[in-house]
């Protein structure tokens, strides 16, 4: 499993003109499964990332989690992420899970991101989505497990 995470002071998701989900502060979580990721994965990654210390804190240093700013989130799936680009120009994806294995995959992580204490919205899995970000610092981190 495979997250790219960035820190956002706003984001947005919307599908078909119609905005799904909108943050403030908070971290936008582009999540992607590949073969054989588990549950155990999913939790990993929600705990590790609701407890990610970066944001900054009085001194400007990053000191605090999404939890200790009280940051919202917004996971979008995204398969892309399990790109392999080794051979010619166009992107091999063969390494994603397939989305009956990756949907109920994602969901089970936003359960575990919700359990962690940081409140969550999401994309539409399998869905044509235009993802606003505003990237704070900036900052991207990516995170597999």
């Amino acid at each position: 499993m495979r997250a790219l995470i960035q820190r956002v002071s706003q984001a947005s998701v919307t599908v078909e003109g119609e905005t799904l989900a909108s943050i403030g502060r908070g971290l936008v979580v582009l999540l992607g499964v590949g073969h054989g990721d588990s549950e155990a994965q999913a939790a990993y990654l929600a705990e590790k990332i609701a407890n990610l210390r970066i944001f900054e804190d009085a001194q400007g240093k990053t000191n605090l989690s999404a939890l200790d700013v009280g940051g919202e989130a917004i996971v979008v799936s995204q398969f892309t992420l399990y790109a392999d680009t080794a051979k010619g120009r166009r992107p091999s994806f063969i390494n994603a899970a397939q989305p009956e294995v990756a949907a109920p995959l994602v969901e089970r992580f936003i359960g575990y991101l919700r359990g962690q204490g940081v409140p969550t919205q999401a994309g539409k899995f399998g869905a044509h989505m235009l993802v606003q970000i505003y990237n704070d610092g900036p900052v991207t981190i990516w995170l597999e497990r």
